[in-house]
């Protein structure tokens, strides 16, 4: 088939490749805009612009694709199908029409449940058990289209939403080749969404915040959704002020004590009920590292206050 693929984070790379392995024709590949990363700020592309560039295909970087140039380019394009993979823009219904068989997206969740923009983290910081993959035909409603393709997997009690993510992501990869032949053949309608829909909205900065009152299984939940990024933190007192340390990974502990202390030199945290025990983190401007090779350099006795709950504690979305 010839195809357009829409997309931009790692999330998106293997669903890429599977396409052009399958032997499709990739005519175009779309991405959001390069972005200042790094000290210097230099203009860094995509995940997927920097490996479809590598595979030499032609790469689309429009700033919106609401604009009347960005649409027509797109229409120009000719396509039969448009595979989208955590693109991050909106398409208009102009862009969704235009190819013979119409926009398929790939997303990390079970719909109705988590549509949106951050899935997989809303689904580990709400204690879901499960979560999955599904191909769908896009409409102009957020996560709205009826499912194509669907894979089941479980959320395992040490999951980031990085680890989850790359497992996500090539399982999703592989439901292309499949849901592309039906198209194709013209053999699948899709089976709409049936349920009350949750929303994943975008994570916040504010929100990163480490609420120490709630139950660990809850607090242990919010670490591993945040890891590694926006990774979630707390403030401790320092000498020039107070440093902000991320937690990457944790686990449900036991203990008691007032919400925020310190328990003993494994670092194990009391919260609201229970406690959990940190076990990688990071420093403010230093990399990331086991609990214990912080502590030798930078000690957090027994007994030390973790900074307090924040007035609105992170309940993740409703």
């Amino acid at each position: 088939m010839r195809l357009a693929f829409m997309g931009t984070p790692e999330f998106a790379v293997p669903s890429l490749a599977e396409l052009i392995a399958s032997g499709h024709e990739i005519v175009a590949v779309y991405s959001q805009p390069p972005k200042p990363r790094g000290r210097g700020q230099k203009l860094t592309p995509s995940p997927v612009q920097a490996f479809a560039e590598t595979m030499g295909l032609p790469v689309f970087t429009p700033a919106s694709m609401k604009s009347p140039e960005a649409i027509e380019t797109f229409k120009s394009l000719d396509v039969d199908a448009a595979c989208v993979v955590a693109y991050g823009q909106i398409l208009k219904a102009e862009v969704l029409d235009a190819p013979r068989l119409g926009c398929f997206n790939l997303h990390g969740s079970l719909l109705p449940r988590w549509r949106g923009a951050a899935p997989i983290q809303r689904a580990i910081m709400a204690g879901d058990r499960q979560t999955g993959v599904q191909i769908m035909r896009m409409s102009e409603g957020l996560d709205e289209g009826a499912i194509l393709l669907s894979e089941i997997l479980d959320i395992r009690p040490d999951d980031t939403a990085a680890s989850l993510g790359e497992r996500m992501s090539h399982i999703g990869a592989g439901l292309w080749p499949r849901a592309l032949a039906a198209i194709e053949r013209g053999g699948v309608e899709g089976t709409e969404q049936v349920g009350e829909p949750t929303y994943a909205k975008k994570i916040t900065p504010a929100e990163a915040r480490i609420d120490w009152s709630r139950p660990a299984a809850a607090v242990d939940a919010h670490i591993r959704g945040l890891s590694p990024f926006p990774g979630a933190w707390f403030e401790v007192p320092g000498e020039d002020g107070p440093v902000r340390i991320k937690v990457l990974m944790s686990r449900v502990s036991t203990g008691s004590g007032a919400a925020g202390q310190v328990l003993d030199d494994a670092l194990r945290i009391a919260c609201g009920e229970g406690a959990v025990e940190l076990l990688r983190v990071q420093r403010a401007g230093k990399a990331a590292q086991s609990a214990e090779e912080m502590l030798r350099g930078f000690p957090l006795p027994v007994g030390t206050m973790l900074s307090p709950s924040s007035s609105e504690p992170p309940r993740g979305a409703r």
